[in-house]
């Protein structure tokens, strides 16, 4: 994989005179296939390429340095409950959020896809009672179907340990 680098902050929109269009970067995790904005992708990097400087912890996969910013590195393989190998040739989303930059290790990245409006659903079983609010929905494209998320909202998700209370 060659790494990719978007520097606008509009990547992911479209033109003003059509449909709500966005692209978004898809991945694999697990099985499942997933799509996050454009916008929000600073550089795709193969973990080989980054220098670790820091052994990995549970979820944090460690830190690295790529252009002179040092990041922590997200293994979402082992935050959704999967427990893989190390492989150096896991894909690495660097990530451009509100707050932050960060690295996602990812089993691989797919593609670019544009959806519209139309192409995005609701996802069963994510209503107001269980809403999980870093799930945008469900985007149908050519038979594929991607769960989107909002990478601001799930990367900023604080896990509270079970001895001790979450403040309001």
């Amino acid at each position: 994989m060659q790494p990719m680098t978007t520097r606008s902050a509009d990547a992911g929109r479209a033109s003003a005179g059509e449909e709500s269009r966005r692209k978004y970067l898809s991945f694999r995790l697990g099985g499942l296939e997933y799509g996050l904005d454009l916008g929000r992708v600073e550089e795709l990097r193969p973990l080989k390429d980054l220098d670790r400087v820091a052994s990995h912890g549970n979820i944090i996969g460690g830190v690295a340095l790529s252009r002179g910013v040092i990041m922590p590195l997200v293994d979402m393989r082992i935050a959704f409950g999967a427990r893989p190998a190390a492989d150096p040739m896991s894909d690495v989303i660097i990530l451009k959020l509100s707050t932050c930059v960060m690295g996602m290790m990812v089993d691989g990245v797919s593609d670019i896809v544009t959806l519209g409006n139309s192409d995005i659903h609701p996802i069963p079983g994510n209503d107001a009672e269980h809403k999980v609010d870093y799930l945008l929905g469900m985007g149908e494209i050519d038979g594929r179907r991607l769960i989107l998320v909002d990478i601001d909202k799930l990367m900023s998700i604080r896990r509270v340990s079970s001895g001790s209370k979450q403040s309001a």
